[in-house]
């Protein structure tokens, strides 16, 4: 079982450096708060297997999302700094996102999260 090394960067006897307006747990809600949301990991996630997709290709690849959803989730991403949006002011209108340099950061982290996953699987016995 690998053992979690937290203590290195967290000073236990500073709390402002956990707790503060720049402290840890601030900078890590605000990264959560950015990717919260049904279907902005699979617009992520998508944008990390393709260099640049369409509305219309997220709309075939990912089941379910309504256009106003998918609309909604890329003006936040984009919002956020972690997308990009291309309109190349074309008739018929093509607009194509990517991800922005900050998304492509994200993604080894959100990689890590998804092992952790694998690694710590959910025990159904036990009550959440």
């Amino acid at each position: 079982m690998k053992q979690a090394i937290t203590h290195f960067k967290v000073p236990v006897e500073d709390t402002s450096t956990c707790l503060g307006a720049d402290g840890s747990v601030s900078h890590v809600s605000r990264v959560l708060r950015m990717i919260t949301g049904r279907w902005k990991l699979p617009i992520l996630f998508r944008l990390f297997a393709e260099p640049s997709l369409r509305a219309s290709q997220f709309m075939r690849g990912i089941p379910d999302i309504s256009q106003k959803m998918l609309t909604q989730h890329l003006r936040e991403l984009e919002s956020d700094g972690l997308i990009s949006r291309h309109d190349f002011q074309e008739q018929p209108p093509r607009v194509e996102y990517s991800l922005t340099s900050a998304g492509r950061g994200l993604m080894p982290i959100l990689m890590a999260v998804r092992e952790f996953s694998r690694d710590y699987p959910v025990d159904p016995t036990v009550g959440h």
